[in-house]
């Protein structure tokens, strides 16, 4: 155990809800709610002013609206949410060479590791610079949690919410723990909570009172020890600084069941895309392809086809995702969709693509007259998508906009062909609103701006 509070803990404070309101001066000091607008749709994050309704994350959204009808809806912007995330932790690494990573709003740090602190008082000096750098960069508040552990640093954190800083002095931490609520401590979730509270045990005093031995007969041996261990304020975890990325996949929820089997294949293929953007992106490749199927009474699907060597290749994870959709029955419609690539590696074999042409030449080797009996088969999703009506242009709420005369924005709503406009950026005062038709060739949807004026203007050639 540490001598000294020298694991930090850092979470940013609402954070994508935060960075909304800092991109958009109107909905500063109002409450704006982000997630999933669509009927199935779930909140990812609120602003404070938000919670104060009773708005929390993975709340429905219908529920939410219906708490906070007045607040402002906005779908999420994760090239934004990224880029800001990449330069908070760039803050980060320059504290310590052991950073931790656990989304894009939240890190543990190794302080001592980075010299950057060895006693209380440096700790305390290096988590209020670190909160006065976030907001010089990014323009975003964190709250900075010091322990000398990481548990108790995460709960440290909490408490300094929001824009704040705790330390947690060594051996203080019994005495605080103490009355703490057991779902306090990691692992304990609702069900693990439920089952302690029936046997008598709401607060970590009481797991510590209990003993080792009740605790294991509670909850089973791994679980029993290491929960009796944090009661105690016993945390030997350490700060890890590579987190392996053990898969990457995108999914949809859709707000109508799809029943149109040819619809579900298409969707699938526009997911297969989006899902090796996001792994090029990652600077990875991967061997297994992963199709997951939810229906429409809610039963989950999940089937998976292993390659023979990792690939980044976008047709090749279309015709794997393409071969696993076979086996699915969609009959009675499909409510969510996913793709997913898993077995990640850095690297790539440039000639995989070669196993969607070699399956395609020996079914073509087998009879062509196979493709000339069923000739309605050949370029079906060609033929479909051009006697399909064009699709109209979407333009989801909060994101970003500009327009041939008046300049950068953000799309505050649209529907029945109209699309509502508010004309400002984060540098200046609350903007108009003005309104167009959805096919206004003067407006266009736009890249994201920094948040502080200056931080990435370089790479957007600004």
């Amino acid at each position: 155990m540490r001598t000294a509070p020298t694991i930090l803990h850092l979470d940013m404070d609402a954070f994508f809800a935060s960075a909304e309101q800092a991109s958009k001066p109107s909905l500063r000091g109002k409450a704006v709610v982000v997630g999933g607008l669509g009927p199935r749709g779930v909140v990812a994050t609120a602003s404070y002013e938000a919670r104060v309704f009773g708005v929390h994350s993975a709340m429905p959204m219908a529920q939410a609206r219906r708490l906070a009808p007045n607040a402002a809806y906005l779908v999420p912007r994760f090239s934004l949410y990224r880029e800001v995330s990449e330069q908070v932790m760039g803050l980060l690494g320059a504290l310590s060479p052991l950073v931790e990573p656990l989304s894009l709003d939240e890190a543990f740090v190794d302080l001592e590791a980075g010299e950057a602190a060895w006693d209380e008082a440096s700790a305390r000096l290096a988590g209020a610079k670190l909160r006065a750098d976030i907001r010089a960069v990014t323009g975003l508040t964190g709250s900075v949690g010091l322990a000398a552990s990481k548990m108790l640093a995460k709960i440290a954190s909490e408490q300094a919410k929001p824009d704040g800083l705790v330390v947690i002095e060594p051996g203080t931490e019994r005495a605080l723990l103490g009355p703490m609520s057991v779902r306090t401590l990691p692992g304990v979730g609702p069900a693990t909570g439920d089952h302690l509270r029936r046997a008598g045990i709401t607060t970590v005093d009481e797991i510590a009172e209990a003993g080792e031995d009740e605790l294991v007969r509670l909850v089973g041996k791994a679980h029993g020890h290491a929960l009796y261990a944090m009661a105690l304020a016993h945390d030997e975890r350490p700060v890890v600084a590579e987190r392996e990325t053990k898969s990457v996949s995108v999914e949809d929820t859709y707000d109508v069941d799809i029943h149109d089997r040819m619809r579900v294949g298409l969707e699938v293929q526009r997911l297969a895309d989006r899902c090796v953007r996001r792994l090029r992106d990652a600077r990875l490749s991967g061997r297994t392809i992963v199709l997951k199927v939810r229906r429409y009474d809610f039963s989950t699907l999940t089937r998976s086809e292993t390659l023979r060597g990792p690939t980044d290749d976008p047709g090749v994870v279309r015709e794997a995702a393409a071969r696993l959709l076979e086996a699915v029955d969609t009959t009675g419609g499909v409510r969510l969709l996913g793709v997913g690539v898993s077995g990640l590696a850095d690297y790539t074999q440039e000639d995989l693509f070669a196993q969607a042409q070699a399956q395609a030449e020996a079914e073509a080797a087998a009879g062509e007259s196979a493709v000339l009996e069923h000739p309605d088969e050949e370029g079906a999703e060609e033929v479909a998508a051009e006697q399909a009506p064009p699709a109209e242009r979407r333009w989801p709420a909060g994101h970003d906009v500009r327009h041939a005369e008046y300049g950068h924005g953000w799309v505050q709503g649209s529907g029945l062909g109209r699309v509502t406009v508010r004309f400002e950026t984060p540098y200046s005062e609350p903007g108009r609103v003005r309104t167009f038709r959805t096919d206004d060739v003067a407006l266009e949807l736009a890249e994201p701006l920094p948040l502080v004026r200056g931080t990435v203007c370089e790479r957007r050639g600004g």
